[in-house]
């Protein structure tokens, strides 16, 4: 049988299934973080271990990363159901690690800043999905400035300043939001090249998922240090 191009409407429906498969994924990830996080802080004796036994949250740190460079370099390589529990594996480390959040910050500004976090997230998803403006320039200065702002960090570690630590901050959230805008718009060109196949759709989907998780939980931890109140 001949296969027939899709029409505009077709197209539109096949772009939507694939960027809702995206979201999907990188809610997932989100709940697994938060399931980790509410499951670890239920645990005192594993708790105190990871937040006081240096070795063992830096080894922690350690596997994120390597879990997010593999899925990176390999996800098109894999099998979805490996990307996909890669993904998960990292998204539940993740959430041990970001349980000192909810040690930090009460639960009441840690809840607000989600919320805070999630809408500004939508707005600039939809803005990079709907916008006819190529963003790759906008991008590459976002991508610099996450640079930047990972050697000032680095740097602010030992000089310990509370004006840097600001500047940081909100060159941080800028950063993000140019991310989040030319993230999705990435996606969208993505979809627009067309996939080998489905099953290359759904692990590109699961790749997508991981680019726009890191983008949400990076700029969550900056807003929470505007929005989030400490601790007692």
């Amino acid at each position: 049988m001949e296969n027939k191009p899709m029409t505009g409407t077709g197209v539109q429906a096949s772009e939507s299934s694939f960027i809702s498969r995206v979201y999907l994924w990188m809610s997932a990830g989100l709940a697994v973080s938060a399931a980790a996080s509410f499951w670890l802080l239920t645990q005192p004796a594993l708790l105190k271990a990871v937040f006081t036994n240096w070795a063992l949250l830096i080894g922690l740190v350690v596997a994120e990363f390597a879990l997010v460079i593999w899925l990176s370099a390999a996800a098109l390589r894999m099998s979805v159901a490996t990307a996909s529990l890669v993904f998960l594996a990292y998204s539940f480390l993740n959430g041990i690690t970001l349980t000192s959040v909810l040690l930090i910050y009460t639960g009441a500004s840690v809840l607000s800043t989600f919320a805070i976090t999630a809408g500004t997230f939508f707005f600039f998803s939809v803005y990079g999905m709907t916008t006819k403006k190529d963003l790759t320039s906008m991008g590459n200065l976002a991508m610099m400035g996450l640079f930047g702002i990972i050697i000032a960090g680095v740097v602010n570690f030992f000089l310990k300043s509370t004006a840097l630590y600001w500047v940081t901050t909100f060159i941080g959230i800028a950063v993000f939001l140019g991310l989040i805008a030319w993230d999705t718009q990435k996606l969208k060109n993505l979809h627009a090249m067309g996939f080998e196949n489905a099953e290359m759709e759904k692990k590109a989907a699961v790749l997508g998922a991981l680019t726009v998780y890191l983008d949400f939980i990076n700029l969550f931890i900056l807003l929470l240090r505007i929005f989030g109140k400490r601790r007692d």
